[in-house]
């Protein structure tokens, strides 16, 4: 495969260690302001994110859009004073005396083992528990916005108090801050819940918590997408199979999710038996290849499996079609010997690039996770799995990260990570290594002496979860998939009733060439249907009147061209062709 995957470049390390003390600066300012409006508030804590920062405070009544003003004000004044972050250690009783007014706070402190030290950051008359860092004093925060207020449990506990959280962003420029905020602007307009409601995509129903219903445009999208992948498999080696959603917990327990996933996962009991619906697909791929005596010469064994997942997502964490509950991935296993791993890993690379393009995504960045502190198997295990994922890509020759404690619980992975349209980054592909679950299942193979050998097993997923690769690519298409991808390719609009019948002629030779093309013969202006294609995000019209009629023609609109020469239907669709 050409070098053409480089990594995404990110900001300067220094300069995300910058915003980050800005970021954490501006959270205890939100603190200080919120203590100096509303004195009996209790505060919970108040980190920097990867966007901006947040405060979880407990007040007796919700936050307005006034008292935001009014926090942003106090803050303001407070950077204007330029006071001075002071850093201070302290014993155990007197932070606990420091905090005797604030509870949440005096949580955290009881967690702090005896022996660690106990710090807080002041400025002016304001200290909170913190060990740091920050900017040297509050005129150090250059430009700061607070967003939204929401809602949030303390600690992520259902069963804990809900706080209500305030989110602000802080740059280290003006212009930076507005740059982000414009991203903002435009990611609203973006949100694929909006556009998967105007386009007629998908829904959600609260009788199927967290699980779309795709309409039927929405489900010619789906199926698109699923086509593509079965294609790529035709090539690329592998078979799709099909294996059950529901399976005893024996299986569970023997692959190590009943000990490892079990609160993510849906627990149903019958004949006195529990029973647990898959979150993931590969012990029924552990099953299918332990039924079936494989030579060396077999490997590897590829297996597609598109069957419908189930996993538990609280509530306040799901999010239109990016993090839902029952969902479908573009899903494989691998089973092969520990030397074809590098073969293996150049294929997918060549895969991955292969798709991301069709879908117009660009060069994914790299990062491979390590080991995570909760997790299956030996250290030796893990020593080879990651150096065999660690030496497959330093072969390949593409640019990587090492993520320390971000591996699957079975094994190291090669994760993909796509930034969108409006600079954020999403997680989409996966490749992990798993020694673990062979071992679990007494996976086998005959090597070329004739003697029992333990394959490996590669999880991959190229698109990932299809409904969140749905919604990552409406966003950053903002709705205006490329042709071969749209659920209505062209739309004809006759400009009158007496222009109906040629317009269905013209469909039917778009049909009988596999374009998917309707016709608007509301009786609706012509412009106000021409508004309404636009908005649609369909990607051609076709205006038919007495002109095009009488000389064969059809009228062309594009989505992104504008007006187009007049062509016959025989020739426009040659043109399509070329654009597929």
């Amino acid at each position: 495969m050409s070098n053409t995957m480089n990594q995404t470049l990110d900001p300067d390390p220094n300069l995300l260690e910058l915003r980050a003390k800005i970021r954490h600066s501006a959270a205890h300012l939100l603190a200080d302001a919120v203590m100096q409006l509303f004195p009996e508030a209790k505060l919970g804590i108040g980190p920097p994110t990867e966007d901006g920062f947040y405060y979880d405070l407990e007040i007796s009544r919700p936050f307005t859009p006034d008292d935001l003003e009014k926090i942003e004000a106090i803050m303001i004044d407070t950077i204007s004073k330029d006071l001075e972050f002071v850093y201070a250690e302290h014993s155990r009783s007197e932070i606990q005396n420091l905090c005797n007014k604030q509870p949440y706070k005096l949580e955290l402190v009881d967690e702090i083992p005896e022996g660690e030290s106990l710090t807080t950051y002041s400025h002016g008359n304001f200290t909170d528990l913190c060990q740091g860092p920050h900017v040297p004093s509050t005129g150090a925060i250059p430009a700061f916005k607070l967003l939204t207020v929401a809602g949030a449990y303390w600690r992520g506990d259902e069963n804990r108090p809900m706080l209500q959280r305030i989110y602000g962003t802080a740059f280290e420029t003006t212009d930076a801050l507005e740059q982000h905020l414009s991203n903002l602007e435009e990611a609203e307009k973006r949100d694929h819940r909006r556009l998967g409601k105007d386009l007629e995509l998908f829904l959600f129903d609260p009788l199927a918590p967290a699980s779309p219903f795709f309409l039927p445009k929405g489900t010619v999208i789906y199926n698109l997408m699923l086509k593509f992948m079965r294609d790529l498999y035709e090539r690329y080696g592998y078979k799709e199979v099909i294996t059950p959603q529901i399976f005893s917990t024996e299986l569970w327990k023997r692959s190590g999710h009943y000990d490892n996933y079990l609160e993510n996962m849906y627990m149903i009991y019958a004949d006195e038996r529990e029973l647990g619906v898959k979150p993931m697909n590969c012990p029924a791929a552990c099953i299918l290849f332990g039924t079936q005596l494989h030579s060396y010469r077999d490997l590897p064994v590829r297996y597609a499996d598109f069957g419908r997942l189930h996993r538990y997502e609280r509530s306040g964490v799901t999010h239109g079609l990016t993090r839902v509950r029952s969902f479908c991935q573009d899903d494989a296993h691998i089973f092969c010997r520990p030397e074809q791993v590098p073969e293996e890993v150049s294929s997918l690379m060549n895969m991955i690039q292969e798709t991301y393009t069709a879908f117009g995504l660009g060069s994914p960045k790299i990062t491979l996770s390590l080991r995570p502190e909760k997790r299956g198997g030996s250290e030796e295990m893990w020593d080879s799995s990651e150096d065999i994922l660690r030496n497959a890509l330093k072969n390949s020759t593409h640019s990587f990260e090492e993520i320390e404690g971000e591996g699957a619980f079975y094994g190291p992975k090669i994760d993909l990570f796509f930034r969108d349209a409006v600079g954020r980054e999403w997680q989409l592909g996966t490749i992990q290594l798993d020694m673990f679950l062979p071992e679990r299942f007494d996976l086998e193979y005959i090597d070329e002496h004739g003697m029992q050998q333990k394959p490996v097993i590669i999880h991959r997923a190229i698109l990932g979860s299809i409904e969140r690769f749905f919604g990552v690519l409406l966003e950053h298409s903002g709705g205006s998939l490329p042709l071969w991808l749209s659920p209505v390719q062209v739309i004809i609009i006759p400009i009158a009733d007496r222009h109906i019948e040629y317009a269905t002629e013209v469909q039917k030779q778009f049909v009988n060439k596999d374009f998917r093309i309707e016709i608007d013969s509301r009786n609706e202006r012509m412009n106000l249907k021409i508004r309404q294609a636009q908005m649609k995000k369909i990607p051609y019209m076709i205006i038919v009147g007495d002109r095009e009629k009488e000389a064969g023609l059809v009228s062309i609109r594009g989505r992104e061209e504008g007006n187009l020469d007049s062509l016959s239907p025989e020739n426009f669709i040659k043109l399509l062709r070329n654009k597929l």
